[in-house]
């Protein structure tokens, strides 16, 4: 779909705030601090991200939550489970450990309020510990924050930003027990249509837009307002670009949550389903990366805006581990839906200059903020794991001499490149054969989190649908 977000190369002030646990003392004048602006605060939601990017933890009183300054402890089982919340016991992360309960932090700066009752109710992000203090290995937010360190060691500092795709959608089913686009809250009019970039789309769902942006510049998530997609209902917020690369990952996991609750305060049901609609587009989550030097120059083109070597690297490496990384991008069944002709969703690795047809896109733009997009992953996708592929796939690309094929002109989506798995058994099988994921990401994460898609894998492919009683009932 058709995206713009401009990632300027320029670093923000960056601290090491997101990748360890912070003193005590700055959390708790943190609390005091919210407090004094939100004196009727009555809970807390404790916020821990799982494989699949879904939020686990728990609800406290206000009071409880002054105490965090040592931490909570929630179990590490949290990191095995499925979409549904049940552990997968092959991870050995379950009943083989004796489901021990470790160590959770707040991540500082980000108790904020929550988007159903700002006036009473926060939320906090944790992240976990291992039993000797160190970074849980199983956390995806760890997994970036450990690969992240890799690229920051080469003195090399990614520029992260990420759009995100998504659907309102009527909390009525149709007749026939489809879903269905919303009813207008200005016309009342059922969307049927859609007009890509339309200001007449966004006008007639502003209430919902605007609380939506509001909401997050209170929880200081930098959104850069919506724009209206080629789809009925169909919409797209950028969040603004980041050299704290955890940061930019924790506001699009945020965002998230908030939109879906703003959706519900209005009556609306918000999805990142990667493939809601059979006969419209997916949902996608693009994210724009650029690398600085510890001066803070973009070294992925020269003045001239030529390719650099390093710029070259890059594209190499993420064409290279792009097969290996799909179970990483597209992380459900239902997100290989989008994998289809016409859906500018590109099923091979390729790349060309200003071209939406290709998996990695170099937009147009100035020496600052040339940046590379990548295409690929769905809304659906663990934000923090797509972007420690990524960031792993440039550390490939350094590391090794990779032939760069040549980019991408006119239609992407018929030109051959490096054919893509799409279907999930596939994509699981080459990420279980990757070394190189195995070596950036960390052997152990990969094969908990390989263990844990084959398992929801096999139990849908269990199921017996409609469709295949429809077809093969009375004729097989």
């Amino acid at each position: 779909m058709p995206s713009s977000s401009p990632v300027v190369s320029v670093p923000d002030s960056v601290s090491n705030e997101q990748q360890a646990p912070e003193p005590a003392a700055g959390f708790a004048q943190e609390v005091a601090r919210y407090l004094e602006l939100h004196p009727d605060t009555v809970h807390v939601d404790l916020l821990l991200a799982d494989l699949n990017g879904i939020f686990r933890g728990k609800r406290l009183p206000v009071d409880a939550v002054k105490k965090l300054v040592d931490g909570c402890y929630l179990p590490s089982s949290i990191f095995a489970m499925d979409l549904l919340g049940n552990v997968v016991e092959k991870t050995g992360l379950g009943l083989d450990a004796g489901e021990p309960d470790l160590l959770c932090k707040p991540v500082l700066g980000t108790l904020v309020p929550v988007a159903t009752d700002p006036d009473h109710n926060a939320q906090l992000l944790l992240t976990m510990l291992e039993e000797d203090g160190s970074a849980h290995r199983h956390e995806p937010r760890n997994v970036l924050a450990n690969v992240w360190q890799q690229l920051k060691d080469r003195g090399l500092h990614p520029v992260v930003a990420v759009e995100l795709e998504f659907y309102l959608l009527d909390r009525q089913r149709s007749d026939d027990g489809e879903l269905q686009p919303p009813c207008s809250p200005t016309t009342h009019e059922r969307s049927e249509q859609a007009q890509v970039y339309s200001l007449d789309n966004l006008d007639e769902f502003s209430c919902v837009l605007e609380e939506i942006d509001r909401l997050a510049a209170e929880q200081g998530l930098a959104a850069e307002g919506a724009v209206a997609e080629a789809s009925p209902g169909q919409f797209e917020i950028n969040l603004h670009h980041s050299q704290n690369i955890l940061k930019a990952c924790d506001d699009a996991l945020m965002l998230k949550r908030l939109i879906r609750q703003v959706a519900e305060r209005h009556g609306l049901q918000a999805t990142f389903m990667a493939k809601p609609y059979s006969e419209h587009a997916g949902n996608g989550m693009h994210i724009h990366i650029s690398l600085v030097d510890d001066a803070g120059n973009n070294v992925l083109s020269d003045d001239d805006l030529e390719n650099t070597r390093v710029m070259e690297q890059a594209l190499s490496g993420m064409l290279a581990l792009m097969p290996d990384s799909m179970a990483l991008f597209a992380p459900n069944v239902n997100s290989y839906r989008r994998f289809q002709p016409g859906m500018y969703v590109s099923t091979q690795a390729s790349w060309g200059y200003n071209n939406r047809t290709v998996a990695l896109r170099i937009p147009r733009s100035g020496q600052r903020d040339y940046r590379i997009e990548h295409r690929v992953a769905g809304a659906d996708a663990n934000p923090y794991l797509v972007v420690a592929a990524l960031v792993a796939s440039v550390l490939y690309g350094l590391d090794n001499a990779l032939p760069l094929p040549a980019p991408i002109e006119g239609n992407g989506l018929d030109s051959p490149g490096i054919p893509l798995p799409i279907r999930e058994g596939d994509a699981l099988a080459r990420l279980a054969q990757s070394s190189a994921l195995a070596q950036y990401l960390g052997e152990s994460f990969i094969e908990s989190y390989r263990l844990c898609k084959e398992d929801e894998l096999n139990r849908f492919e269990r199921e017996i649908t409609d469709l295949e009683l429809d077809w093969l009932l009375k004729l097989a």
